[in-house]
């Protein structure tokens, strides 16, 4: 089943290796990258590189395009595609770090909203001028809440050929399955697997669930 494995803290690179054939990729986080060193957030992608999956880092971009550029550059080549916000808007900033992604190769996937109660403040009060943006910029992916199955719906709908990755199931209480049954292609599971005392254990358990719920064997969650 489509199931991103993130990490968000160090831990042992050849975890990202047991994980091949399991699961469908990470995503390295910034807290990660800044604990771990730049050395370790390569050799993540190099034991990540031993299967197909897909290997996203996630530097919390939301800058000019010059200093996005900057940010991403030491990872071209070790990442298939690297996360940003989409509040900054296209000119001057998302528009050149397409362009720059684009040119090596990378995908470019802008957030659309935030798993947190919080990001209903903003992120989806704004979320036409959000999609606006998206529209605009033409991201290869989108990320969409799994706490809030409606908003990844919205997306599905405006964005049809978008790939849709969707945090917060497990530790911020979304259930696996139920992001994919609103639309989502991809589940981010982080701290219920890379902190279990068997992650591949773990992520299996996940998947389990992940098709039943998708299989309809599970009732829509409240």
């Amino acid at each position: 089943m489509p199931l991103i494995v993130a990490f968000d803290e160090p831990v042992e690179a050849e975890l990202a290796a047991r994980l091949c054939g399991i699961v469908d990729g990470i995503k390295v986080g910034l807290p990660a990258v800044i604990r771990g060193g730049l050395e370790w957030a390569r050799e993540v992608s190099r034991a990540a590189g031993s299967c197909e999956g897909l290997r996203i880092l996630d530097l919390k971009l939301a800058d000019i395009g010059h200093v996005m550029r900057l940010s991403v550059e030491p990872f071209i080549g070790y990442y298939d595609g690297f996360i940003a916000h989409s509040f900054v808007g296209g000119e001057g900033s998302l528009d050149e770090l397409k362009s720059y992604l684009d040119h090596h190769g990378a995908r470019l996937v802008l957030v659309a909203s935030m798993s947190h109660p919080g990001s209903r403040d903003v992120y989806d009060r704004a979320l036409d001028f959000i999609m606006e943006v998206i529209e605009r910029v033409d991201p290869w992916g989108i990320v969409a809440p799994a706490t809030r199955p409606s908003i990844i719906g919205r997306l599905r709908a405006r964005f049809a050929s978008k790939k849709i990755l969707s945090p917060g199931v497990g530790a911020q209480g979304a259930r696996p399955g139920y992001a994919l049954r609103a639309g989502a292609d991809y589940e981010i599971v982080g701290r219920a697997i890379t902190g279990a005392s068997d992650p591949l254990a773990a992520a299996k358990s996940i998947i389990e669930a992940q098709e039943e719920v998708v299989r309809g064997g599970v009732e829509e969650d409240g």
